[in-house]
């Protein structure tokens, strides 16, 4: 494969600095808006307290040791509790810090927390099959069946995925969404690094999650990105999937 050297030093010399001087911060401009808003009025689904979910005694070591990238599931669902354990490992907010910014259950440059976590549900207990997004700061589930049918789109999200079967067979899969414009708004044209960077946190804790669960989890970055795009109705600049997992029960 021949690689544009022109191209991929100018992306790393336009993302090299570690702070930009013309950042829309430093130009004093309003912040973003820390999470995307569903419209008013929306039906939502109301999970289990975080602080309601039981704790889990776990081996810290042997969870790190036997987590693994598993790609075929059982047909048995996860509870909604379980599914609510997962996202608040992800992506719970511990306590907004104001300016747009949030102290959540993983690492994120500057706080600012770009993404928004959008699910394809197959198997969880009381939910009907279809497309969802996580309302991190209420902990709520958001349903978008009348944004994306279900019928309409669950084959082309499938088709989208290099290692489909996974996808198929998941109960869950977890696609984080990138709305960039909270990293550059702090960073400038750095902040396109640093969202990959925190996709990798993200996704790690969704893997000790599942494993703490006695379930499986696989990282899935083979995927057209413009399909998937499509399906979830984002616009592939200020708002683009960035990586997904799947999820699900194993033996």
């Amino acid at each position: 494969m021949e690689v544009d050297d022109q191209k991929e030093r100018a992306f790393l010399e336009d993302t090299a600095a570690a702070w930009d001087p013309q950042s829309p911060l430093k130009r004093g401009e309003p912040f973003p808006v820390p999470e995307k808003r569903p419209p008013a009025g929306t039906r939502v689904i109301k999970l289990p307290e975080a602080e309601l979910l039981p704790d889990r005694e776990v081996n810290f070591l042997e969870l790190v040791e036997l987590r693994a990238s598993v790609r075929s599931y059982m047909q048995t669902p996860f509870t909604l509790q379980e599914l609510a354990y997962l996202l608040w490992c992800t992506q719970g907010v511990k306590m907004p810090i104001g300016k747009g910014g949030s102290m959540r259950n993983v690492p994120s440059a500057g706080a600012r927390h770009a993404f928004e976590t959008y699910l394809f549900i197959q198997k969880v207990e009381g939910l009907v099959p279809g497309f969802y997004r996580y309302l991190a700061f209420e902990h709520l589930l958001l349903p978008l069946a009348e944004q994306i049918p279900w019928e309409e789109s669950r084959e082309a999200f499938l088709h989208a995925f290099r290692t489909r079967q996974a996808v198929e067979e998941s109960a869950v899969t977890f696609v984080w969404v990138a709305q960039i414009e909270r990293l550059l708004y702090v960073f400038g044209k750095r902040g396109y690094r640093y969202a990959f960077l925190d996709a990798g946190h993200v996704c790690e804790n969704l893997y000790l999650a599942a494993e703490s669960l006695k379930a499986g989890c696989c990282a899935m970055g083979a995927f057209e990105d413009a399909e998937v795009n499509r399906v979830l109705h984002l616009d592939g600049v200020r708002e683009f999937s960035i990586y997904a997992a799947t999820a699900g029960k194993v033996g």
